[in-house]
């Protein structure tokens, strides 16, 4: 009887150490965001910087049914309303409601608010395909953009702390990709093999160069905003927007992610034999 009572005893003592303060205090620090407060300061003064340049945006805008306009839409249904707001406004202030449209995109776009999907259908059903297009890829890379340098001042523990297997798959991706980087970050553009959020994240992190990471945005985003900009001409007969991204439309996007990273691969195989 005296060995389990001693692994019973070894248990209790076990379990007590996990109920210390110097454990529940390690928990908690190992929970926590890893910042440090020089950085969550910064990340909130380019937040506040951003935030105070909206503001002063809209308020040399002319007045108008704000609580119609100034709203973020979160469903179709939204979506729908604000864009019969927002058809007159957008009409007779256009220069000053591109302004505002672009402002509210690139901060969504900087600090990863989800919803700019609506913005994109929203700028096709205001302004048709071509300029709808211009809108959001500039709109886009800008965001994408700063969302790069702000990363590159504070993200890599945050990244590393909320993706970490998905980092240490795309470093290495990176790694064995170097000399033809363009065509592997346009094929990540073009298809939805990892998601925007942690492109723009990641990039600096495992050293792409901002060049590449631009170029590759900037041509890379036009086929799926083209795709999502010529839905918002049709916006009254989308039901959802998981109809955006049907099997022929992901079909469509991977041929031609396809096209850009084939003579990767080709370069490979030769290197193999």
């Amino acid at each position: 009887m005296a060995p389990p009572l001693r692994i019973s005893i070894v248990r209790d003592e076990e379990t007590a150490a996990d109920d210390t303060p110097t454990a529940k205090k390690t928990l908690r620090a190992e929970s926590r965001v890893p910042l440090t407060r020089w950085e969550a300061a910064a990340a909130a003064a380019v937040f506040l910087i951003f935030a105070v340049g909206l503001f002063c945006i809209f308020l040399t805008m002319p007045e108008a049914e704000y609580d119609k306009i100034l709203r973020v839409p979160r469903n179709l249904s939204d979506l729908r309303v604000l864009k019969d707001n927002l058809a007159v406004y957008a009409r007779d202030y256009q220069a000053k409601f591109v302004l505002g449209y672009c402002s509210i995109y690139i901060f969504m776009q900087t600090f990863m608010i989800p919803g700019t999907i609506f913005l994109s259908l929203l700028a096709g059903a205001l302004f048709g395909v071509i300029k709808g297009v211009i809108l959001v890829v500039f709109s886009a890379t800008s965001g994408a953009s700063s969302c790069y340098f702000l990363s590159k001042l504070i993200g890599r523990p945050l990244v590393s702390w909320m993706w970490p297997e998905k980092l240490r798959f795309f470093q290495s991706e990176i790694a064995k990709r170097r000399e033809r980087l363009l065509n592997y970050m346009l094929f990540l553009r073009i298809t939805p093999s990892l998601p925007n959020t942690f492109i723009n994240l990641a990039s600096p992190i495992v050293d792409v160069p901002f060049c590449i990471f631009f170029l590759a945005t900037l041509v890379g985003l036009v086929p799926a905003s083209y795709i999502t900009v010529r839905a918002g001409l049709a916006l009254g007969d989308l039901k959802s927007v998981r109809d955006l991204y049907d099997f022929k439309t992901l079909a469509v996007l991977f041929l031609i992610g396809f096209v850009f990273i084939f003579p990767t691969i080709l370069k490979r195989k030769r290197t193999y034999e």
